[in-house]
């Protein structure tokens, strides 16, 4: 595996894997190397702790940032369903889920509990998988689909699900970028007084 340059840092919880691959890139990018990729594919759930991930390597990490650019591409606007940019980005998304995902199975651990663990170590193809399976099930479900937001923070990127109550959710991260707006705010009622 290839050493990553960067520590990684908690994944952002857009509210879907697919989604939550898009915060890899803000505000700097986190996929910067096979050990980054495994850490966040671990974080999102995608893999159980523990689980070796010897075939992921720098092409899967170009493959999963092909893939946030193509969740960014159906995600962000409303474009005409024959764009080609659009077309293209949809047609790799149906050829990555098309892959079987990983197999999952339930063992016994020493304390009795049940944990799982997968019946073989996952291929990059397998873990694109259950991303873009993910995307199309949150992009062909009406109800989900209309609940996608972006955050209203200034230069904010993120894109998340708002399962807030009443959907009026505005900000990727209220303490976050809701404060900084909260105090911008308060900035410019200060300035006009």
């Amino acid at each position: 595996m290839v050493a990553s340059t960067a520590a990684y840092e908690p994944r952002f919880d857009a509210g879907r894997v697919g989604l939550d691959l898009l915060a890899t890139s803000h505000p700097e990018e986190r996929l910067d190397g096979a050990e980054a990729l495994g850490e966040w594919l671990r974080s999102a759930g995608l893999v159980p702790a523990g689980v070796r991930l010897p075939g992921i390597g720098l092409d899967c990490v170009h493959r999963f940032r092909q893939l946030r650019q193509d969740i960014a591409q159906l995600v962000r606007g409303a474009p005409a369903l024959d764009a080609e940019p659009f077309a293209a980005a949809l047609a790799r998304i149906n050829e990555a889920a098309a892959a079987p995902p990983p197999a999952p199975r339930a063992v016994a651990a020493e304390d009795g509990r049940l944990v799982r663990v997968l019946h073989a170590e996952p291929d990059c193809g397998s873990l694109l998988a259950v991303v873009a399976r993910d995307v199309v099930e949150l992009l062909t479900d009406p109800a989900a689909a209309a609940r996608i937001r972006q955050c209203e923070g200034d230069n904010c990127p993120r894109i998340y699900l708002d399962t807030s109550r009443g959907r009026r959710r505005r900000w990727c991260s209220s303490e976050v970028c809701g404060n900084r707006e909260r105090v911008a705010r308060h900035r410019r009622r200060m300035a006009v007084t």
